[in-house]
């Protein structure tokens, strides 16, 4: 198993954390403040400024946390395969990032064509107003949509990284390693109850049908093996 891995767990942490809490404050705090400006003109250039400035700094923590989640993935290799339940928690974990990743880089593009549009009038950062050219109006729908939808996944990330880091507790670590053994105990039963199984009765009336012979003999053994196979497929 693996040992402390102290510099790896931070930026994971570090990371999403930042990446959670940065989508979350600009949802609320700098999209609302911006729609409280008076001068609808200014409203949208002053949300685009904020968002432009905290992008850098959001690309570090996104950059940071998958290093980490990299980097842990990789140490934590050897448990993956022999603890029950490692496995299909790291493949959800992965779907969140990727989802995430996908949803926040569609949401920097459309910010960057909102910050090319100047100054219109609207109503908020992502609420048009009547006055609102169609495109500009287009990209702030679909913005409004997506600002709630990279902290719901964020922080969906954050709770499976809870749930995995309960499954390190020596506890789980013990149960997910009987489980796993388990089931490679029985698979040796298994494949020995299907190798075992045979041809059934009405197979076996049609091979006495068929009479003796080289290629009834062959017409058994392929039965035989047609049958195992069905079984060990789940039929």
């Amino acid at each position: 198993m693996s040992e402390r891995h102290t510099a790896l767990r931070s930026m994971h942490d570090l990371g999403l954390a930042a990446w959670f809490g940065g989508s979350l404050m600009g949802a609320l705090g700098v999209n609302g403040a911006a729609a409280r400006i008076d001068d609808s003109t200014q409203r949208l250039p002053v949300a685009s400024a904020g968002w432009a400035r905290w992008t850098p700094v959001n690309a570090a923590a996104i950059g940071a946390h998958l290093a980490g989640a990299v980097g842990e993935l990789v140490t934590e290799t050897p448990r993956v395969a022999a603890q029950a339940g490692v496995a299909r928690m790291s493949a959800v974990k992965t779907a969140l990032t990727v989802g995430a990743l996908a949803v926040t880089g569609y949401s920097r593009l459309l910010g960057m064509k909102l910050e090319k549009a100047g100054g219109p009038p609207v109503e908020g950062a992502t609420e048009p107003s009547f006055q609102t050219p169609a495109n500009v109006a287009s990209c702030q729908r679909q913005m409004k949509l997506l600002q709630w939808a990279v902290p719901a996944l964020t922080g969906a990330l954050v709770v499976v990284s809870a749930y995995m880091g309960e499954q390190q507790k020596p506890g789980q670590v013990f149960r997910g390693l009987l489980g796993r053994a388990g089931g490679l105990m029985a698979a040796p039963k298994t494949i020995g109850k299907i190798a075992g199984m045979g041809p059934g009765p009405r197979t076996m009336g049609r091979i006495a049908a068929m009479g003796p012979g080289p290629k009834t003999i062959g017409k058994v053994v392929a039965m035989g093996a047609a049958t195992r196979h069905l079984v060990a497929a789940g039929r």
